[in-house]
């Protein structure tokens, strides 16, 4: 049974149809890539999966459990935690204390949520800058903090919205490995991303939206050599 179900979500806004029937599954263990063009619907569904948007058509089901009609926080409790494009944070605030606030969603304990935040960020690497307020943080510190935020509420599914974004090739390396080392922690992952030299070497299978439809499935190879994904979004070179 997989981990996540989702089950001909359909999602309008207006006249505009975000999604139109979109259906995966994301099995327990795997890192499941999402790509697609601009507007192809990818953030919409993860809206949808983690209760900031209720979808108007389709069943989406965590474990065997619908969480149609949870709230974010709810769905968090869970088991399910994402990033956003944009790492949103209290720039006044440390980074040690920023990722102790994830923490809380299973402890009230201050001792306990800032053990639980130094754990994850020495997996992010972020550990030599716990106290470092966040408004001194480079791009790719902010994209580890928001990881080591969104590790500190002991999820199972992660849904990472464009973790690569703006970083260089090294970079873009470095958290290919972190995302590699928390799925061997035995997480699962759920990666929307443009960048594919990030997204193809680390991904057990990958999705394409295009228009708010799925136009492709499959092994990185295969969807790679996908005539409509081709067309769509990677481009004849």
């Amino acid at each position: 049974m997989p981990l996540l179900e989702i089950r001909d979500v359909t999602k309008r806004f207006g006249g505009l149809v975000a999604l139109d029937a979109v259906s995966l599954d994301v099995n327990e263990g795997e890192i499941l890539g999402l790509i697609g063009p601009n507007g192809a619907g990818k953030t919409t569904l993860f809206n949808c999966a983690t209760g900031f948007y209720r979808p108007d058509l389709g069943q989406i089901r965590f474990e065997d459990e619908s969480l149609l009609g949870l709230s974010p926080h709810q769905i968090c409790l869970k088991g399910i935690v994402r990033t956003f494009q944009i790492v949103k944070a209290f720039h006044t605030m440390t980074v040690l204390d920023s990722v102790a606030t994830g923490a809380f969603a299973r402890t009230n304990n201050m001792e306990q949520a800032r053990k639980k935040a130094t754990s994850a960020l020495e997996l992010v690497g972020l550990s030599d800058k716990k106290r470092v307020p966040i408004k001194g943080l480079n791009i790719v510190d902010r994209k580890r903090l928001g990881l080591g935020c969104a590790l500190a509420t002991e999820p199972k599914l992660m849904l990472l919205d464009e973790v690569a974004a703006g970083l260089n090739p090294v970079e873009i390396d470095q958290v290919t490995g972190l995302l590699r080392r928390i799925r061997d922690l035995g997480l699962t992952l759920l990666v929307v991303e443009h960048v594919m030299k990030l997204i193809m070497p680390v991904a057990d299978k990958i999705v394409v939206l295009h228009h708010g439809k799925k136009i492709a499935e499959g092994k990185p190879s295969d969807v790679a050599r996908d005539e409509a994904v081709i067309e769509a979004y990677l481009g004849r070179e």
